[in-house]
């Protein structure tokens, strides 16, 4: 009986994994496929452009957000300076505005007789303002977008790793004749370069995912390109090359950044660390920290939520035309499917792994998780192509009938790509909670008569109830932004807040696309508000 329940555990657990790392796969064997004429084409014609444009991007954005995302985390960490507990949680609303919706203020705002034109003619008469408002489109808007939407990954990482920096190093640093920016440059910093580099890691990986903004201001990326070889041309291989070509580039990333590492360590001491006290501010310095936050909330939060509020209230025809009920039910139902989904399957894959302690399964779990490292729309692609495979098989050999329709412009895709898509952020938090549950607890419970479902039901899910809350808003924030999934896999005229948006975006309606984007930024809101105390968490 025994044998019998590892196997049950240790097969559900193997299922889950194998699900999904096989639209990974499918994306590294989809390279291996025939080439037609159209990528032939292409790498004689936009490739190279697609990929200058792609890294131009990359290390602009990298740039902004680690300036961001550093220097307000080092002001809020170690100074004290007015607003600093108000900007210590308010800076993580810039994950509420997602990077596509960002652009859309951007361009609102300063294009020809936009915002800034009337707020001009407003204050100081009429008057040719066009020519002296500053344009930002191109690689330049997509740049800003964002960086002030992704800085935040970076802020909350370093931020977290600053407030457990050795004050003994510090003090050291301090006898030895360092000042405080010679401090900050020779001892924080580098102690801080793992979290740094992991936020900037989410930031790259965001930046090379992004599809709504760079199509929104016209730029080809590999993204753009393979969106467009799919829906376009209707050529899933050359789709699946130009995803394994992004797959590629991100890994190397990965592989330069560890290399430049070496050997070097940066953990710190578990004893005899004091805790850093706060520097007061005064004069001049107060008055920097607080402008430095202030501009970076204010851009960052207030600049987009006001435009789209700002739009809303001048053109209230366009509410007519949106169905503000079918877009929360539709939201919302994708939220709470996926989000069991994940958290289910998370438990059976976690628990599968504790009870048969098998390295396999652990290296398969590992690999499966990778797809949070998977742009979405190369998901999307992935998905198509594998159950275009899959359907071509069955029709060959078991004469079936195509059943691709069933997982191809339906709720059951959505929730799928979804579950790849997001599992490591489900299974990652399952697994920090395991990690806390001692084995000792299990081999008691098994004493005294609990078997292995009665263990995992009466013990594990009450303990990790807070982490399946979590865990839980974070799938329903990232779902609310999610753009390039939902628009290429949901069904026929369903539609969500992201690609309401997104397509009065595309036809050059930015008036209209403001109130659907309003409401996606005050649920993402809404929902980041509910967990800043454990983003926010000294513990």
């Amino acid at each position: 009986m025994k044998i019998k329940q590892l196997n049950i555990w240790y097969i559900s657990s193997l299922f889950v994994s194998l699900l999904v790392a096989l639209p990974i796969l499918t994306v590294f064997l989809g390279f291996f496929e025939t080439t037609t004429d159209y990528f032939s084409l292409l790498k004689n014609t936009f490739l190279l452009q697609y990929i200058s444009n792609s890294i131009l991007l990359l290390v602009g954005v990298l740039l902004l957000s680690f300036l961001f995302g550093v220097g307000a985390a080092y002001c809020i960490s170690f100074y004290d300076f007015p607003g600093v507990n108000f900007f210590k949680w308010a800076l993580i609303l810039s994950f509420a505005v997602p990077a596509y919706i960002y652009a859309y203020s951007l361009t609102a705002f300063f294009e020809n007789y936009g915002t800034a034109f009337t707020i001009l003619t407003s204050l100081f008469g009429e008057y040719e303002y066009n020519k002296y408002i500053p344009k930002f489109d191109g690689a330049l808007g997509s740049i800003i977008s964002m960086s002030f939407s992704f800085f935040g990954y970076v802020y909350i990482l370093t931020r977290a790793s600053f407030y457990y920096q050795s004050q003994n190093l510090i003090e050291v640093g301090k006898n030895l004749g360092l000042s405080s920016r010679q401090s900050f440059l020779k001892i924080i910093l580098p102690s801080a370069r793992p979290a740094i580099i992991a936020g900037l890691s989410l930031v790259a990986m965001e930046c090379l995912s992004d599809f709504g903004t760079v199509s929104f201001f016209s730029i080809s990326t590999l993204t753009t390109g393979i969106y467009n070889a799919w829906i376009s041309f209707d050529d899933l291989n050359t789709a699946n090359q130009l995803s394994f070509i992004l797959l590629t580039f991100i890994l190397i990333l990965f592989l330069v950044e560890n290399y430049s590492r070496g050997r070097a360590k940066y953990h710190q001491p578990t004893r005899g660390v004091k805790t850093i006290p706060k520097i007061e501010l005064t004069g001049k310095k107060s008055l920097f920290a607080l402008s430095f936050c202030s501009l970076l909330f204010f851009f960052s939060f207030v600049f987009p939520v006001s435009q789209m509020m700002y739009w809303t209230i001048k053109f209230p025809k366009y509410f007519q035309d949106i169905d503000l009920l079918s877009l929360n039910l539709n939201t919302l139902l994708l939220v709470f499917l996926s989000s069991f989904c994940l958290i289910i399957f998370s438990f059976l894959t976690n628990y599968g792994n504790r009870v048969s302690q098998s390295k396999f399964l652990n290296y398969l779990s590992t690999f499966s998780i990778s797809g949070y490292a998977i742009p979405g729309v190369i998901l999307a692609v992935a998905f198509i192509t594998f159950f275009s495979w899959l359907s071509d098989f069955s029709s060959s050999f078991f004469g079936f009938a195509s059943f691709k329709s069933l997982f191809i412009g339906s709720i059951f895709a959505l929730v799928l790509a979804y579950f790849v898509r997001f599992f490591s952020l489900s299974f990652n938090g399952i697994k920090s909670g395991y990690l806390k549950i001692n084995q000792s607890i299990d081999d008691n419970a098994y004493l005294l008569g609990y078997s292995k479902f009665k263990t995992f039901t009466r013990i594990h899910i009450p303990y990790l109830k807070n982490n399946v809350f979590l865990i839980g808003i974070l799938i329903g924030i990232e779902i609310i932004r999610e753009l390039p999934i939902t628009l290429i896999l949901r069904p026929f005229n369903f539609e969500t807040f992201a690609t309401k948006a997104y397509s009065y975006a595309a036809q050059d309606l930015l008036e209209a696309a403001a109130f659907p984007s309003l409401c996606l930024i005050m649920w993402a809101s809404l929902f980041i508000l509910f967990i800043s105390k454990y983003i926010l968490s000294n513990k």
